[in-house]
């Protein structure tokens, strides 16, 4: 079970977080690449304005993101305009894929788990430890190979999603965020900013 803190941070301007959940069975969340683009679609309309993302991974019962708050525009406090888009995105897509496979009920845990991310070492382990979510479950062999991660959006410059120039400037450079990769393949010690597998 995930600390009590993550369930009741407050997003502030400027600060990282983790945020991150599963289904409440652990069946699948995305059962098709439509479920995964449709996912990444809400992302964008409901908080493409609230953060900067430097990493997420959609795995197949779960979910990691990994973001900078820049809200630039709030009906009231930061955190309750990013926790209510929030809410919107994950009751959107919860009813759109509870009406595709004829289900009913609740699809993901309650709450959703954020983590105030407050070293920047972490942040780079973190980056790493999402990317390498798909090959640490063995979905994939490597890493690099999973379409529904930022690895590949960062390095294509692919700013949809994920906010690759930053990410690149966070490691000094491209050869270095590709080099950061491959040489920390050993578990990391990230355990005050996840509880979920």
């Amino acid at each position: 079970m995930a600390h009590l803190e993550h369930y009741h941070t407050k997003f502030e301007q400027g600060k990282f977080y983790h945020i991150y959940n599963r289904s409440i069975d652990k069946k699948l969340l995305f059962k098709s690449s439509e479920n995964y683009e449709f996912f990444l679609r809400r992302w964008m309309k409901y908080m493409g304005e609230c953060f900067d993302v430097y990493a997420y991974c959609l795995m197949g019962n779960h979910y990691h993101f990994l973001v900078n708050v820049r809200c630039t525009k709030t009906a009231g406090s930061t955190h309750d305009y990013i926790a209510h888009n929030l809410q919107r995105l994950f009751q959107s897509y919860a009813l759109a894929f509870n009406h595709q496979h004829a289900r009913t009920g609740t699809l993901f845990q309650k709450p959703y788990k954020r983590v105030h991310v407050d070293s920047d070492e972490y942040v780079s382990k973190l980056i790493h430890y999402i990317h390498n979510n798909p090959q640490k479950h063995e979905v994939v062999y490597d890493f690099r190979n999973w379409k529904w991660s930022s690895y590949n959006a960062i390095l294509k410059n692919n700013r949809q999603i994920v906010s690759p120039i930053k990410v690149i400037n966070w490691f000094g450079g491209i050869d270095e965020f590709k080099l950061f990769h491959l040489n920390n393949t050993n578990e990391l010690d990230i355990s005050n900013f996840i509880e979920l597998e």
